[in-house]
């Protein structure tokens, strides 16, 4: 369905892409994961003919030829981009009419997009008054006014609360499962884990792409998660072996490749140094572990 072959993108001296080489199959929900400036946006713009590669090839839905897909493509651009003095309504009817479609098509299709995204309440709130958890709802409702076969979205969530980041992603699982190939970007490796592969982008080069399962299952340490109030906890723990530390929320997940010993390790320099243990034990690493290990392999 996608197919990039050895795609790069320079900006005068800066390459924003490096000789990227991936495969998109049908039905996926495919996320491409990284930090901000890793080359996300720049990948995705050339996936939807906005921008051209410098060199290497790019194959979407049969076709090199974008222009021929276009029709056939949903977008989600990272800044929401839709009429902000018009209402809902009237910005799903713009993108209707732009793709050609018949006012009783329009009217059929607004009813059913805004249904399933929940906003028909708010048909006649101007967009510039919704929340930014319902612009971007606005902005998947007005992407699918074509039925398109493949979405892109371009970190759709940045700036979204919890709650409607959560009802987002559930859409699009339903447009996946009623026959959408989705490929989104975002920088949240809890967003990574819905998706059915990831790739993960850094400084413009895949360094891994897999499934969520496959990453976690690759990871070559063990991870112990260490609760305790202490705050500058690398330096106290900085005589031991211990390969990385790195804070999640309010514990710590320790890298090591010893459990036993860096457990026992532990324990005694914090019970030398009078430094309360909350909870200390061995956890599977999660996704967010796997990329920071390979950030630094990459860096």
């Amino acid at each position: 369905m996608i197919t990039i072959d050895g795609v790069t993108k320079k900006f005068k001296q800066v390459v924003a892409v490096n000789n990227i080489s991936l495969e998109v199959k049908p039905g996926e929900i495919f996320g491409l994961v990284g930090p901000d400036g890793a080359g996300k946006t720049t990948m995705i713009r050339m996936l939807t003919g906005i921008m051209e590669a410098t060199s290497g090839s790019i194959n979407v839905l049969g076709s090199a030829d974008l222009e021929q897909v276009k029709s056939r493509l949903g977008y989600v651009p990272q800044k929401f981009s839709l009429c902000g003095d018009l209402t809902v309504m009237e910005n799903i009817w713009v993108m209707g009419s732009l793709y050609g479609e018949s006012n009783e098509r329009i009217d059929t299709l607004a009813s059913e997009i805004l249904g399933f995204t929940k906003l028909l309440p708010f048909k006649d709130r101007l967009a510039d008054n919704l929340s930014g958890g319902m612009k971007q709802k606005l902005a998947l409702a007005a992407g699918l006014m074509h039925k398109p076969e493949i979405y892109f979205l371009d970190e759709p969530t940045t700036g979204v609360d919890p709650v409607s980041r959560r009802e987002f992603w559930q859409m699009l699982y339903k447009l996946n499962k009623e026959g959408t190939t989705i490929f989104v970007s975002t920088p949240y490796m809890d967003e990574a884990e819905f998706c059915t592969r990831v790739a993960f982008m850094h400084n413009g080069v895949i360094t891994t792409c897999d499934s969520p399962q496959a990453l976690r299952k690759k990871y070559p340490y063990k991870i112990i998660e260490l609760a305790t109030p202490a705050k500058d906890i690398k330096k106290v723990l900085a005589s031991l072996p211990i390969l990385d530390i790195n804070a999640f929320g309010t514990k710590y997940h320790l890298v090591v490749e010893d459990f036993e010993t860096a457990v026992a390790g532990v324990k005694e320099v914090l019970g030398k140094t009078d430094i309360p243990i909350i909870s200390l034990k061995q956890i599977e690493p999660n996704l967010e572990d796997v990329f920071v290990l390979l950030s630094k392999e990459v860096s």
